[in-house]
């Protein structure tokens, strides 16, 4: 016969099962990882789920219209300089509607251009879009600032031209094909494309303009006296864009034969990707197969 157990001696087995409960949410405290200090000073918890990440500023941008695409969404690979969203242009200020240096295009126009750069992406070279779809706001700017007696960029591109002339010579219209949406401005640039990118212009206000229709001077050109034209990061098209000069035509014979080798291959990859040359423009393709006839003006943004 086993002695029967004093009160303290039963209570024991209770009394250490109370402290082990007591115990256990203390233990999960001690061993739970606090949150890591935010070296930016900021106030956040940690946590998968609470991690900073850069904001998708995609669905901030204003819808388009069924049908039309940014570029820069679609196809990141290709450059973008858009000029008129800058006074680096033959008017001299920004260009109404261009509220933001985007490229708006159809999709089939962006896809065929996303083939071109992977194409040339093979030999190491890309492509650099100044100017896509342009509303006919744009338009009507070019058209009022021809009636006004301002020249003050006339030496970086139309140095040799009337302004007067130049509706009837065919480098502006009252009516654009870029407002269709498959219209493209555009240059050869090597790889990395984001290197051949300008944000630093020159101002007339400092002096007179590089004219447009020059030959590169420097490292890439001749040493000219009073300089060449303005270098804009892409391979040696003979003029600069939007050059309103006999020398832009495609197949010019004013520019040297190492600028006419890039008009020709710049072609080549553009007309193997569906887009065919304005003649008189060695930059301006447009989609051979337009599926908008339509001209809009709804803004870039």
């Amino acid at each position: 016969m086993m002695p029967a157990a004093s009160p303290r001696s039963s209570a024991l087995p209770w009394l250490l099962v109370a402290a082990l409960a007591l115990a256990a949410p203390a233990c999960q405290r001690s061993d739970a990882t606090p949150a890591p200090a935010d070296p930016a000073g900021l106030d956040v918890e940690a946590g998968p789920a609470d991690t900073l990440a850069i904001p998708d500023t995609t669905d901030e941008r204003p819808p388009l219209p069924d049908g039309f695409v940014r570029l820069s969404e679609t196809a990141p690979e290709i450059a973008l300089e858009i000029r008129y969203a800058t006074a680096y242009n033959f008017v001299g200020e920004p260009i109404d509607a261009y509220l933001a240096p985007e490229c708006i295009l159809t999709e089939e126009a962006a896809a065929a251009l996303k083939g071109a750069a992977r194409a040339l992406a093979r030999d190491g070279l890309g492509l650099k879009v100044y100017d896509c779809y342009r509303p006919q706001t744009a338009v009507n700017h070019f058209a009022r600032w021809t009636g006004s007696t301002d020249e003050s960029m006339k030496q970086a591109f139309y140095p040799n031209e009337p302004k007067g002339s130049l509706f009837s010579r065919g480098y502006i219209a009252t009516r654009s094909g870029h407002s269709r949406g498959s219209t493209v401005d555009l240059t050869l640039v090597r790889l990395p494309v984001a290197a051949s990118v300008r944000t630093d212009f020159p101002d007339p206000a400092d002096g007179p303009l590089p004219a447009c229709d020059r030959p590169l001077s420097g490292p890439t050109g001749p040493d000219l006296p009073g300089g060449g034209r303005l270098p804009e990061g892409d391979l040696d098209m003979g003029t600069a864009y939007d050059c309103f000069s006999p020398a832009s035509a495609t197949d010019s014979r004013e520019v040297s034969a190492e600028a006419r080798r890039n008009r020709q291959r710049l072609r080549a990859a553009l007309s193997a990707a569906g887009f065919r040359n304005y003649a008189q423009e060695w930059w301006h393709y447009t989609l051979r197969d337009e599926p908008r006839s339509t001209h809009y003006d709804f803004p870039v943004e």
